[in-house]
């Protein structure tokens, strides 16, 4: 199969490209509220959702943004309506199939973190498919956090550690921060630089916790259906304006 080439494109002019974040990561947030305000099913939103992703990504990979991580199921989405729920299941995994040829052609590398083996085993199935087809890719880096949490994240990890202590094969002097990184699901993942979260909601709601202390934080009032180029440039455009000390002066 032929895989494009990137080309990227011009970029809105008052972005500098030298100082786009490397990696994006997005709270998808409103999509319930979207359907509900048209009168129709939370169904609905999501499917819009899944487009405004689609563009989102080709809006990075266009531009040279190196990395996007989307938070599509958290570990607390299993308590939504049952119904809501398996549609949702149903919908990744539908989307996974359709667009699957069309990210090997436009080189994108997708890989999928959180509690993988809690999902559906068709689903599991058509993750591991696409991470397999996609993973020498370079045009952009995909993640998908899917049953994810932040906190079960770091669980995990440091249980990984303690069996490596208990083993012996670890001192606990040793454990440092890269240590600690190379358990986390995002192994090998650059931090996110910029978080965006869509429908005005002030809170990480569990998502990429190690991961971004210090990511630029923005909120937008935009819910995620309505989310376009237009208000990701707008984000970009404040992200420029910050000025990242990471806690030095």
């Amino acid at each position: 199969m032929t895989v494009k080439p990137t080309v990227l494109q011009e970029l809105p002019v008052d972005l500098e490209r030298e100082r786009l974040p490397r990696h994006v990561a997005v709270i998808m947030d409103g999509n319930g509220r979207w359907a509900k305000r048209r009168g129709q099913p939370r169904i609905m939103g999501h499917r819009r959702g899944v487009d405004v992703l689609k563009d989102l990504l080709r809006c990075c990979r266009d531009w040279g943004i190196q990395a996007l991580t989307a938070y599509a199921f958290s570990t607390e989405n299993w308590g939504r309506p049952s119904e809501e729920v398996e549609f949702l299941m149903t919908l990744f995994e539908r989307v996974l199939r359709r667009e699957l040829r069309e990210m090997v052609q436009e080189n994108v590398q997708i890989r999928f973190v959180g509690n993988l083996q809690a999902l559906p085993q068709s689903l599991q199935e058509e993750i591991a498919r696409s991470v397999e087809a996609t993973q020498h890719n370079q045009s952009i880096r995909f993640t998908v956090a899917t049953n994810y949490g932040g906190r079960q994240e770091i669980l995990q990890a440091c249980r990984a550690i303690a069996t490596q202590v208990q083993q012996g094969l670890l001192q606990p002097e040793q454990i440092d921060e890269a240590i600690f990184e190379r358990h986390l699901y995002t192994t090998g993942i650059c931090d996110p630089d910029l978080l965006i979260r869509t429908s005005g909601e002030m809170r990480l709601s569990n998502f990429l916790l190690w991961q971004m202390a210090y990511a630029e934080l923005y909120v937008t009032d935009t819910l995620w259906p309505d989310f376009d180029r237009a208000a990701f440039h707008q984000a970009l455009t404040a992200y420029q304006q910050r000025d990242r000390r990471f806690g030095k002066v």
